[in-house]
């Protein structure tokens, strides 16, 4: 059994261990849900924002890790156990990552990218991907003081570290990961097998809309009073959930893998349309579960900023990552995608005089009727035209 997967050729598959590893970030998707629901805030937003582009960069560096390595190779199984470990602990310090708790979330993030980046540096020392994996470490270990220096800094300071941090890790892919004296890569030096990397952001967002029915589920159990309200509201929310995957699922994730599989440079697919695209697309499934747990609680309760939020950005976010990933796939923007987030941004003015249920309920005929485009568009033209076309 070889360190490195021995083929390219788009036959590599997700393993058991890999959907094991996936377990932790159950956890911290959960546990980013309920940190933006307790703190409704613009500060609430935009810190539960920074830590869910941590969290999904620790988890898609792994994948891209996996996509290379193979995962039921003993030392790889290790080196995942203790990411998995490291996740778990700073997933747990997710609430108070910004409080008092902030050395664990980054002592736990550091340990995860650093640590998994130099077993790879190491074991491809003499390898073709041996430089580009120097470069990553190199940045990785940059980016690591400059999270360690926030986790021991004042409060004022952290937020400001930390951003830096993670905005280098984010521009690092787009500049090649360039480092004085190691040079710079290209998205040809990534040779990727892109199903593998496909199914992998697949099976991520099917976890967040996990996430969202769990909440909806819960929230819904603990009602005192289940009436038509709640049941109602019960019901779109689900239906909502359903729609996401509808629009997610129905045809351009298939259509996606397929064109990423025979790219002739899936490095730079797997970069845009899964690294990238798929940020906004998760954070509006995440955003959403937030919006179904206020909606089932409080149907026709008084609306109030933070939930008109939440109601309408969630469905935006998801509908605008989607079209940057069909964008980044196909090469242009889709109609209906446009349509949709229009329509919402209509609703905005208006949304202040309704209940939240009217609301969430009119949140849901705008993905309903995006979905309904998709089941269209799929009898109507063939799947090639149907994905360069819808």
């Amino acid at each position: 059994m070889g360190l490195l997967r021995s083929r390219r050729d788009g036959a590599a598959r997700v393993t058991y261990f890999e959907l094991f590893f996936d377990l932790v970030f159950v956890y911290a998707v959960t546990q980013l849900s309920h940190r933006l629901l307790k703190d409704l805030t613009v500060t609430g937003a935009a810190e539960t924002l920074l830590l869910l582009l941590a969290v999904w960069w620790a988890w898609m560096y792994t994948s891209w890790t996996t996509n290379w390595f193979n995962p039921d190779h003993p030392a790889v199984r290790l080196v995942l156990i203790a990411a998995m470990l490291s996740g778990l602990l700073m997933s747990a310090a997710l609430p108070e990552a910004f409080g008092n708790r902030g050395l664990w979330f980054a002592g736990g993030y550091v340990a995860i990218q650093v640590g998994r980046t130099a077993f790879a540096t190491v074991a491809t020392w003499r390898h073709e991907l041996g430089p580009n994996f120097q470069r990553i470490m190199a940045w990785e270990t940059t980016a690591g003081v400059l999270w360690l220096a926030g986790a021991f800094g004042d409060h004022g300071a952290r937020p400001a570290l930390w951003l830096l941090a993670l905005g280098l890790e984010y521009v690092a892919p787009w500049v090649g990961y360039r480092f004085p004296g190691l040079g710079r890569s290209t998205t040809a030096h990534w040779t990727i097998d892109g199903s593998h990397m496909a199914e992998r952001c697949q099976l991520f967002v099917i976890i967040a809309l996990g996430e969202s029915l769990l909440v909806t589920g819960s929230t819904f159990a603990g009602q005192k009073d289940m009436g038509a309200g709640a049941v109602t509201a019960f019901a779109v929310a689900f239906l909502g959930s359903v729609a996401m995957w509808w629009i997610y699922f129905d045809r351009s994730a298939e259509a996606a893998a397929t064109r990423i599989a025979n790219a002739d440079d899936p490095g730079r697919l797997g970069r845009s349309a899964y690294t990238f695209s798929h940020v906004p697309l998760v954070a509006g499934i995440i955003v959403t579960a937030v919006a179904d747990e206020l909606v089932v609680a409080h149907p026709g309760g008084h609306m109030t900023g933070g939930t008109a939020t939440v109601v309408l950005g969630g469905p935006a976010l998801f509908v605008a990552g989607h079209a940057l990933f069909k964008r980044a796939v196909f090469g242009h923007f889709t109609a209906a995608r446009v349509l949709a987030l229009g329509t919402l941004a209509v609703l905005a003015p208006v949304s202040m005089l309704l209940s939240p249920l009217v609301l969430a309920f009119l949140t849901l005929a705008v993905l309903g009727a995006l979905a309904g485009w998709e089941v269209l568009g799929r009898r109507a033209r063939t799947p090639v035209v149907a994905e360069e076309t819808a």
